[in-house]
């Protein structure tokens, strides 16, 4: 039951946002900037965003060495360099726009650890740095001398650093985005389940069919990822839960910083306020993670576990204070999806997990799609 004032003043906008994550912020924003008299208004499911935008892992990356070589198996290496280049200058986007402080970006590097599973893959390092010398004019990839300082257990045979990446802090980036919607008077609801979509006359209801609002546009932007297909069926979508650990605080000062890789980037983890935070693993069971139920899988868990006390801090019992689970959403090639269904309504999706250095990018992507139609 609506009153004349909500039906007059909160139904009807240009554009439509279904998506509050970092993809959906990214959207609204960059089109109100382009388009500055436009009523905008950002649809979100849950009370935070709903998929991974608050709940990853805080990695400024864009692929660790034995990563970038599996993706060879599977692609072009003019299709790799794109991805790479893509991801990177998707960081420095938002290091640009909304600086290093307000992110909690730190340049700390990224490191991978090598054990005798992929120790062949070093025979590999300068090829992997001569296919991106041209996007960074220096080698991306070299060999730590003293990994002594570590710590890790004796499995680690070698470690490989990557100068360009860093890591953030996932709520200030965020936050960031909220202010700036805040400021640039962009309307965000949440706990507003899109429950059907009507791509021909741009409408959107939220709520059961019998007692939901409808809302019109002009123009609607599908930034939903994982939970697309309850939308737009027939997508290369396949969702990719991911689960994340964080210790208690340790009575003795981590010695390291930075993102950390392990077993082709499946597994990674970092300190976060001398306490480690720890996630992945999903490529134990494939299968399993194939789900968009916020749920703890307790296989890949006890997994973690055992990295964490036969590998990152060896002979120490895992003791996590939090844990918690976030939905990606990738498919047979790990660019993202940025496509005009309509003359009215556009999606980018399929992050591939890497929202955090390509949402605002492919955000813009969107938006340029949108504003030529």
């Amino acid at each position: 039951m609506l009153s004349f004032w909500e039906k007059k003043h909160f139904l009807n906008f240009d554009l439509i946002v279904i998506g509050g994550g970092i993809v959906g912020l990214s959207t609204a924003i960059r089109y109100k900037k382009l388009f500055p008299n436009k009523k905008i208004l950002v649809l979100e499911r849950g009370l935070f965003p709903s998929g991974a935008s608050t709940k990853n892992a805080g990695f400024a990356c864009f692929g660790s060495l034995t990563e970038i070589l599996d993706d060879l198996n599977h692609h072009s290496e003019q299709e790799v360099t794109n991805l790479v280049e893509k991801r990177f200058s998707g960081l420095c986007a938002i290091r640009e726009e909304f600086g290093d402080e307000a992110l909690g970006y730190q340049a700390t590097g990224g490191f991978e650890l090598i054990t005798e599973n992929e120790i062949a893959d070093l025979n590999q390092l300068d090829k992997i740095n001569d296919l991106l010398y041209p996007l960074f004019g220096n080698p991306v990839f070299d060999e730590i001398k003293d990994i002594s300082k570590f710590g890790f257990s004796k499995k680690v045979l070698k470690v490989i650093r990557n100068k360009y990446e860093g890591e953030l802090d996932t709520g200030r980036f965020i936050q960031s985005l909220w202010d700036r919607c805040q400021q640039l008077n962009i309307k965000i609801l949440t706990g507003a389940e899109v429950r059907h979509l009507d791509i021909e006359n741009g409408a959107v209801m939220v709520g059961e069919r019998e007692s939901g609002i409808t809302f019109k546009s002009e123009k609607i932007a599908v930034c939903t990822n994982a939970f697309t297909k309850s939308l737009i069926s027939e997508l290369d979508i396949v969702p990719g839960r991911g689960l994340v650990m964080v210790t208690k605080k340790l009575p003795k000062t981590i010695l390291w910083t930075g993102s950390f890789h392990y077993d082709k980037g499946y597994v990674y983890f970092r300190n976060v306020d001398n306490r480690v935070l720890l996630g992945g693993g999903r490529n134990i069971d494939f299968n399993g993670e194939q789900s968009t139920d916020l749920v703890i899988n307790h296989k890949i868990r006890n997994y973690l576990k055992e990295i964490y006390s036969n590998i990152i801090m060896p002979g120490s019992p895992p003791e996590f204070e939090m844990e918690w689970a976030g939905i990606m959403a990738f498919g047979d090639s790990k660019t993202p999806i940025v496509k005009m269904v309509n003359h009215r309504v556009g999606m980018a999706v399929r992050l591939g997990g890497m929202g955090v250095a390509v949402g605002w990018q492919t955000g813009g992507e969107l938006v340029g799609l949108l504003s030529k139609v």
